[in-house]
């Protein structure tokens, strides 16, 4: 029997736009809580210090979506990430609701959702790390390599380290009106808690979500391997 026509055909490329349905979802997500977070937030100061990241982090992206386009689940947890400061930032970390109903569900003596925060600034960049090092680094000839996993964990706690150093500094400079900005809740050893998340969540996004990344990162690769 003759098979029918266009069995045998070859598949279109990929269209350059492709996959662009979940990231323009995500982005209209995050901007959209912009205005949402801003509006009646508990301390406007504050809500600057905790969003720069976001108010940055959003148009870099849309510039570098053409030429660098990321993984998919990359885009969600950066999207997530955003949230959780955009959160923060209105009601201060210290005062989200979500904190006090988890402290009263498990006890806590503070309000931990900065921990959250914390954990997710290991995590969401120990996979931006990866990525860039899998790539658009020289480690693109061996993405398996063990120094990978090392350098995407040591880059978020190196920029915790820093994070914490800007947190003092701010304290230094702007003196009572920052101490909403650090969030210290009492808590003598917040500083070291923080770093220490932070390396959680890194460990965390490089062993457990190693293999997703990759068939994140293949996928997003497929779709440009053919943009003009």
């Amino acid at each position: 029997m003759r098979k029918p026509a266009g069995t045998n055909a070859p598949r279109p490329a990929a269209s350059a736009d492709e996959g662009l349905l979940l990231p323009a979802m995500l982005a209209a997500t995050v901007v959209a809580a912009v205005p949402l977070s801003y509006v009646g937030a508990y301390d406007r100061f504050t809500w600057w210090l905790e969003s720069v990241p976001v108010l940055v982090a959003l148009p870099l992206l849309a510039l570098t979506w053409r030429r660098h386009r990321l993984s998919d689940i990359l885009y969600v947890f950066i999207a997530l990430h955003a949230l959780v400061l955009l959160l923060g930032g209105h009601y201060t970390y210290a005062r989200v609701p979500l904190g006090d109903y988890a402290g009263h569900l498990f006890g806590w003596e503070r309000n931990n959702y900065d921990k959250l925060g914390h954990f997710a600034q290991g995590f969401v960049p120990a996979l931006l790390t990866r990525e860039i090092l899998i790539r658009f680094s020289p480690f693109r000839a061996a993405p398996h390599s063990w120094y990978v996993p090392i350098l995407a964990v040591a880059a978020p706690l190196a920029f915790s380290a820093l994070y914490e150093i800007i947190e003092w500094q701010a304290a230094l400079l702007a003196g009572a009106a920052a101490d909403e900005f650090l969030g210290t809740q009492g808590d003598v050893w917040d500083t070291q808690s923080d770093m220490a998340l932070a390396l959680a969540g890194a460990i965390c996004a490089v062993v457990l979500l190693a293999r997703l990344h990759d068939r994140s990162i293949a996928k997003v690769e497929a779709r440009t391997a053919n943009r003009p």
